[in-house]
Formats: structure tokens, sequence, C-alpha cells
């Protein structure tokens, strides 16, 4: 019952932040990345690390219905009261000694990658994922964009899925901009982009020049809500919490690879035929190292 109240009142500011004043849609937006920490908080610490007034926080709470900031608060303490964590699957990080005794940053650095892998998994929801399979599926061209360092999650996406799903097409091709790539696009056609904080501008417009030309839009980033100037058909998030000054992209693979199975379960047959035959290509090429025999 928490969970889903916590989930109504999530809803509930994903469909309202688009009619919220500027300072509020900072506001909603943080909570909607940082739920754990809103239900911990207090109000002044929430307005200190969204960088807005506890008045903010408060005019936001009643612009959702509630009586106050505390009733809005209220389901996500208690979802995370209700939350049961183990630590069995870690606990050989407990063991881990380098040769100078000091196993902190690798410790720190595994503990993330797990963590975020595990949320990245958990907030899927199945009927979601099947409907974006679906959806990608339906389209005569399916374009995958992202730049940076978000553009290697985008060539592995695109170099795998374009076995199950040949329509794929990855943008920018070189010396191009997205919506050079984007100039003959039908509508129907699907843009799944890639993008996370600090949000690319290249790869906003992009969306949004898709979105004026009747293209469906499947965003793959680490918020729920990235631009209120974005109507997705489909959001896939992942965390991308690190222990540096970049975000870690573990969770955000194991989100792809996801996506990525459900391709090639709805390919079916002729996906693994084409599988067969590029591998098959490529051994026909020595396209692989092997060592040498010894006479």
């Amino acid at each position: 019952m928490n969970a889903k109240l916590k989930a109504n009142t999530t809803d509930a500011l994903k469909t309202g932040i688009t009619k919220f004043s500027p300072q509020m849609r900072i506001a909603g937006k943080y909570v909607i990345d940082n739920q754990s920490a809103f239900g911990l908080d207090s109000i002044r610490e929430t307005a200190r690390k969204a960088h807005v007034s506890t008045y903010t926080l408060v005019k936001m709470a009643k612009t959702l219905g509630f009586q106050s900031f505390e009733s809005f608060r209220q389901p996500f303490r208690q979802a995370l009261v209700s939350t049961q964590t183990t630590s069995s699957d870690t606990e050989w990080l407990n063991h881990i000694q380098s040769p100078e005794g000091d196993s902190g940053v690798f410790v720190d650095a595994a503990k993330n990658s797990l963590s975020v892998v595990a949320k990245s998994l958990e907030r899927q929801r199945l009927e979601e994922l099947e409907l974006a399979t679906e959806l990608l599926f339906s389209a005569k061209t399916v374009y995958v964009t992202a730049v940076r360092s978000s553009y290697a999650i985008a060539h592995s996406l695109h170099f795998v899925g374009k076995l199950a799903l040949p329509s794929l097409q990855l943008i920018p091709h070189q010396g191009n901009s997205a919506i050079d790539d984007l100039r003959d696009a039908k509508e129907g056609d699907v843009l799944i982009a890639i993008t996370v904080t600090p949000y690319s501008l290249e790869t906003i417009e992009a969306c949004k020049f898709a979105e004026q030309r009747g293209l469906k839009l499947l965003l793959i980033t680490d918020s729920e809500v990235v631009s209120p100037e974005l109507s997705p058909n489909h959001t896939l998030v992942a965390s991308v919490a690190s222990t540096y000054n970049f975000g870690c992209f573990s969770g955000m693979m194991a989100l792809v690879e996801l996506l990525l199975a459900h391709l090639m379960d709805k390919a079916g047959e002729p996906a693994q035929d084409r599988i067969n035959a590029y591998e098959n290509l490529r051994l026909g090429n020595s396209a692989y190292w092997r060592a040498q025999k010894k006479h």
C-alpha cells in the first residue's frame, strides 16, 4: 500500500510538472530523481539539496492537493520503512584487502556499481518494456542517438540491436548532427534518445525536432522528467550514481541489455539467423585472432 501511495504521488508530480512555475519544476524534478533522500530529509535539507526555497516545496505540495509538506512526503518515508534490504550478496566485499591495507576505493566503487545495477533493473516495469518493444517493431525506421559519454551506450545498443531490428540506425553519422540525419524521417518512425544529466542540448533538440515531425520518442535516461518540452511515448530510467565526478553507466548498460533481450525474444528465429550469418561472415574473413599452430 505504501509503495502504491508513493507511485500515485510520483505520477501526480510527473503529470503536474509541466504546469509548474520554473522553481517548482526544479523542486518536482528533484523529488522524482531523489525519492529515497526526499523521504528521509527535513524540508530545509531538501530545499538546500534542490536549490529551492522551503516556500517552493510547501507551495508544490499544496498545488498537488496535499494539506502540508509533511503529508506530501509521508508516502516516500513510509515506503522506505517498509522496504527490506539485504547485504548477503555483497558479503564478499568485506574480505577485500589491498596490499597497502586500504581497499576503500575498490569497495566503495564495487558497492556503487552493484547498487546502481540493482536499482536500475528493479524500477523497470515489464509492461513498459513490452510496450516499448512493440513500438520499435511497429516502426519502419528506428533511430538511436546520443553524444559524448552516452554515445558508447547507443553504439552498443545499435551494434547488437540491429541483428534483431534491421531498421535500427545510429545517428548522427560522421560529420552530421542528429537533426541532419532525421531530415528524411517519416511520421510513425521512432527515435531512441540516450542522455543523462547534464542533458546534451544536441540530443534534446533532436528529440524536439523528431516529435515535431511526428516521430515516436523512447528516452533512455536517468530521470523520469528530462524536459517539460518533451512528451516521450516511453521513458526507461537507470541510476547513474557514482563515487566520482562522472556518471556510473553500469546500471544504464544493464537496462540496455534488458531491452536487447526483449528485442531478441520478439525477433525470434530471424534474429538468430542474422546472428549466425554475421558470425559466419566474420569467421570467413578471419576477423578473430587465433594462436598459430606450432610445427
